[in-house]
């Protein structure tokens, strides 16, 4: 068979600069890790090709038998008008990720099948169903289990890609209110790829460097310290996600990290005040952990990362201030702000939805960086404009430049990540709109 696979990464109507694809490629943040894992373990008897739109323009002429869209919310209205095309011409079309998974209704009026869940682990069955002319109009999400491994990612890539990307773990127990990752099928369920399973694939990824695309590498801190230790020798560099509590708690799994190559982890703080945590149900932070959490990384060497999010039933108009205030205090390295944007299937849209407090269900707006629900404590525009204030004081040129220079003392490797981060960052913040 003749298959294409599409990561869709047009976001609404912001538009990448070169210097903004560049550094996404480069840093392994495009294309995603989905489509990648997708693309690895489709049977070599099949014809595969895999495009990212970043990278090169579809051919809707080219006789495909199966074309697989890959996509998030943000990018839903431009994945149904490719799957619209395709179809016109008679092509296959398979619809897959976070909100067709979400949201599969919707997402089959314009496809032949949709993939729930991951997917990878029900798309080897959708193409030997396709074979035999029986495709079903949905797969489920299957579970992971001893034969039923995450699969690979280390697929060729056009463009100058120095950070190879992986997954270790999948899946996160938490379920805070606002996350789309764990609303979806088997989202919520964690699972660990056996250790040597894991290391024989950084081994083989080429790059230096290497994104770990794990919700957390501290919901399992014995999983993780053994994985850390294998991975002393390897001469890799790796940044990776981590919760608060164990990264404060835990000195142990932080020193194993750094010996094991890691130059930054990136934390979901979310918020600097404990009831507004207590709300949303992140139970694995503690405010008062966190300066100790970024000392324990800062001490061997590593940069901090850190997402916050604006715009909860908790927050107030003096929240920007305040978080400002903290950040710096914490001496953060990199930090990302975000409007808090109620996904579809997550339970803070079906509670905002009942409230009627859902403005727009024009998906192209669901990035992070628009307003698309009416705030409790403050107008959309003072989440808007508050959200952009953080961004520039954040990132003024003055202490930017502090933080970068300061950054040195962790090392090479940590340098260029807050580096690039600061860039990336900026590029973030020109994305902000009504």
């Amino acid at each position: 068979m003749k298959i294409l696979i599409i990561e869709n990464v047009w976001m609404g109507s912001a538009k990448y600069g070169f210097f903004d694809k560049t550094l996404l490629t480069t840093f392994s943040i495009l294309p995603m890790l989905y489509a990648r894992q997708i693309a690895a373990i489709t049977p070599k008897n099949h014809s595969v090709t895999f495009i990212n739109e970043r990278y090169a323009k579809i051919d809707f002429e080219e006789p495909y038998d199966i074309v697989n869209i890959n996509f998030t919310t943000s990018t839903a209205p431009r994945a149904y008008e490719i799957a619209d095309t395709f179809r016109t011409k008679d092509v296959t079309v398979v619809l897959s990720g976070l909100h067709a998974s979400c949201l599969p209704e919707e997402a089959k009026q314009h496809a032949d099948s949709v993939l729930l869940g991951r997917g990878e682990t029900n798309w080897l069955k959708l193409l030997d169903d396709y074979e035999k002319n029986k495709l079903k109009p949905f797969y489920k999400h299957l579970d992971y289990n001893n034969s039923l491994h995450i699969p690979p990612t280390n697929v060729s890539l056009p463009g100058f890609v120095i950070t190879g990307a992986i997954e270790a773990t999948r899946g996160c127990p938490y379920q805070c209110e606002f996350c789309p990752e764990t609303k979806i099928s088997g989202g919520s369920h964690f699972y660990a790829r056996p250790v040597e399973e894991v290391i024989d694939e950084i081994k083989s990824i080429p790059q230096k460097t290497i994104m770990f695309y794990d919700s957390s590498l501290t919901i399992n801190p014995k999983y993780s310290k053994d994985l850390f230790r294998k991975m002393k020798g390897l001469k890799k560099k790796f940044f990776c996600n981590g919760n608060s509590n164990v990264l404060a708690n835990d000195l142990e799994l932080v020193e194993l990290s750094k010996e094991a190559g890691c130059v930054a982890w990136l934390i979901g703080f979310e918020s600097i005040s404990q009831e507004t945590i207590d709300e949303i149900g992140k139970t694995t932070n503690k405010v008062d952990e966190y300066k100790q959490a970024v000392k324990n990384i800062h001490d061997e060497g590593m940069a901090v990362i850190g997402c916050f999010i604006f715009g909860f039933d908790t927050d107030k108009p003096s929240v920007f201030n305040e978080t400002l205030q903290v950040i710096k205090e914490l001496e953060i390295d990199v930090a990302d702000f975000c409007i808090l944007t109620p996904f579809p299937g997550t339970p803070i849209f079906n509670r905002l939805e009942k409230d009627g407090r859902i403005l727009t269900k024009d998906w192209s707006k669901y990035t992070l960086k628009n307003v698309v629900f009416k705030p409790k404590n403050m107008s959309s525009d003072e989440l808007l404009d508050g959200v952009r204030k953080m961004y520039i004081n954040f990132y003024s040129t003055q202490y930017t430049v502090k933080r970068v220079v300061k950054s040195l003392h962790l090392g090479l490797y940590p340098y260029l990540v807050v580096l690039a981060r600061n860039a990336v960052a900026k590029m973030n913040s020109r994305r902000l709109s009504t």
